[in-house]
């Protein structure tokens, strides 16, 4: 059990690592977030909505996986916005849009399409293992064997 616990935890800290950088990022520098966005195979419209609820919504998660009381809720939004993510991503590695829209910022902007699809699976797979793993150590916790 002691394992498992360590195991969650540094999954949960990489994705807290991973949501603040990505919102940090964005929001330290809103001009080319902005003209990222609408390089995007997005509604034009959407942009000025998506250039405050990523960010924020990042720092919300990564706020949420913080805190036991909201942990799990935060491992499920976890797992939608990197579902999300990963779809994207998936959709421009194996060329469904006309174009690449992707110019991700800091770190991830090195990658490749195909890299970052992977990066983005392994990072959908951490949130769903976490999740499960949460679950499982709360119902030991809630219910153990004498």
């Amino acid at each position: 059990m002691r394992k498992q616990q360590m195991l969650l935890n540094i999954m949960i800290t990489l994705l807290i690592l991973l949501f603040t950088y990505t919102a940090v990022s964005k929001l330290a520098d809103l001009s080319e977030f902005e003209k990222q966005l609408r390089n995007q195979v997005i509604p034009k419209w959407s942009v000025g909505i998506l250039l405050w609820l990523l960010p924020l919504t990042e720092l919300v998660i990564a706020a949420m996986l913080m805190s036991g009381k909201y942990r799990v809720s935060g491992l499920r939004a976890s797992v939608v916005l990197m579902l999300v993510f990963s779809i994207y991503m998936g959709l421009a590695t194996f060329h469904v849009f006309d174009r690449k829209p992707c110019s991700c910022g800091g770190v991830l902007r090195s990658m490749g399409f195909t890299t970052h699809f992977i990066f983005n699976l392994t990072f959908l797979f951490f949130s769903i293992a976490s999740l499960r793993l949460q679950k499982s150590l709360d119902a030991v916790f809630e219910n153990p064997k004498i």
